[in-house]
């Protein structure tokens, strides 16, 4: 495995969630994700799926939030309600919660798209329909969102 298979999650996939609420993780997101994944509600209606390490660093970020700010409090309220920390079995399948299939609208076809330091999981048709969404403002893409880097 390359450094770069190490250190991030990257690609598009499409398995099948099944009767159960099952999904089999990519194959390639299956060494990084064998001590477990978190699952949480994800921004645009997707589950976002952590590596444990890295959900402990985003709530060591998100810890030092005001309790006092109401936006705060409602988000982490949202995003923890909804966690659950799942381990893959032999097969490489991970159990999708009933609230979390729910938030994502997911039915049988899914796509697991790799973002960095963690995993999103989509129902297919939601994702085809944001990827078609995104892809002019993608290829607009200006300095000014991303200052430096292209």
């Amino acid at each position: 495995m390359s450094p770069v298979d190490i250190a991030n999650f990257f690609g598009t996939y499409t398995p099948r969630l099944d009767d159960k609420g099952r999904l089999f993780l990519p194959a390639k997101f299956r060494p990084r994700l064998d001590a477990g994944i978190v699952l949480t509600r994800g921004q645009e209606n997707c589950i976002y799926g952590w590596t444990p390490e890295s959900f402990n660093a985003f709530t060591d970020r998100v810890r030092n939030t005001p309790f006092t700010d109401k936006r705060s409090r409602n988000f982490l309220r949202m995003l923890f309600s909804g966690a659950s920390a799942e381990t893959p079995d032999k097969q490489g399948r991970i159990s999708v919660p009933l609230v979390l299939r729910e938030w994502a609208r997911l039915d049988k076809d899914c796509v697991v798209v790799g973002a960095m330091d963690r995993v999103e999981i989509w129902d297919a048709e939601r994702w085809n329909e944001f990827q078609t969404a995104q892809e002019q403002p993608f290829a607009d893409m200006s300095e000014e969102i991303m200052p430096g880097i292209f």
